[in-house]
């Protein structure tokens, strides 16, 4: 068991490297942060952004407002930077972006993708829970759809990002590897293992996530048929949920754009079938938090729950 650190000078990084265990495998909800209320607003704006990723802060207030919540845009903007999330189309700077880390050129354009570990591409997404949130990474290749590897993390640091890449080195190389401008994959942590690979590093533009078009998919596809249906509690329960189901992606779930090969099947890891938990590891449904009136945004019936 970890030590409290509030009470000792050890940290929880020092504690994970004595136990053997990476920095991101300790966890917590997080549900002081955020009282009952924004986290409400909060898992109705990720909704909302799943479905219309080009709403700024201004629709999404008004989208909250036609559903009878007195909020303001610059509550919307505070919880939208909370959650990571960032519209597509340029704009002048974005809230992640360090802008003490070096940008890489983007080198997809017009590339053609025809063969496994040609190119890699990572994003994050937002995941919330029934008091908290927790953020998933995950590293795709782009010819297959094949998620090399994922993980998950109560902080936006760059550390569980790290982990997921070293994980994901240990199956192949690819000649270029895809991101955002975010500061946890423009950091010298990041970009270094790149480097020391020999990976050329390419990086998407400016407010553009359909750069990163694939994994965008990705996390739609996670949030309808996982996430959204099952209402996690825990982060145990979330790291389960979210695992069972990138089992089943990979290994059980075909794509037509692949002529209905799986992923596992076009990246060359076999028949298809998977060593791990499998889609039974995915929890039964949980009732979602009851709000009040109907809410029509993103097509989801909600109810509204009054302001403290």
């Amino acid at each position: 068991m970890l030590i409290d650190i509030k009470h000792h000078r050890l940290s929880v990084t020092r504690q994970c490297e004595l136990l053997g265990l990476p920095r991101s495998s300790w966890y917590y909800a997080g549900a002081d942060e955020e009282d009952d209320y924004n986290l409400a607003l909060m898992r109705l704006v990720d909704r909302q952004y799943t479905q219309t990723p080009f709403y700024g802060v201004r629709k999404m207030t008004e989208m909250l407002r036609r559903c009878g919540h007195e909020v303001n845009a610059k509550r919307i903007r505070r919880l939208m930077r909370v959650m990571g999330l960032e519209v597509i189309y340029p704009k002048p700077r974005t809230s992640l972006k360090n802008q003490a880390n070096p940008v890489y050129p983007y080198l997809l354009k017009n590339l053609v993708i025809d063969r496994p570990d040609q190119v890699w591409a990572t994003d994050i997404t937002y995941i919330p829970l029934r008091r908290g949130w927790v953020y998933v990474v995950a590293v795709m290749d782009w010819f297959s759809r094949y998620v090399l590897s994922w993980e998950m993390s109560n902080t936006l640091d760059s550390s569980f990002c790290v982990d997921a890449l070293r994980r994901a080195l240990e199956l192949g190389t690819p000649q270029i590897f895809n991101s955002d401008q975010g500061s946890q994959f423009t950091s010298e942590a990041f970009t270094g293992v790149l480097k020391d690979a020999g990976i050329r590093i390419s990086m998407d533009g400016v407010g553009r996530a359909y750069d990163n078009i694939f994994v965008e998919r990705l996390w739609r596809s996670l949030k309808y048929e996982a996430v959204y249906l099952h209402d996690y509690e825990t982060v145990p329960e979330a790291r389960r949920g979210v695992g069972g189901w990138f089992e089943f992606y990979d290994h059980r779930r075909p794509h037509q754009s692949l002529s209905y090969q799986t992923p596992a099947e076009a990246y060359g890891m076999g028949d298809g079938v998977g060593s791990g938990t499998g889609i039974g590891a995915i929890t039964p449904a949980i009732a979602p938090v009851a709000l009040r009136a109907p809410c029509a945004m993103a097509g989801v019936s909600t109810e509204r729950m009054d302001p403290p």
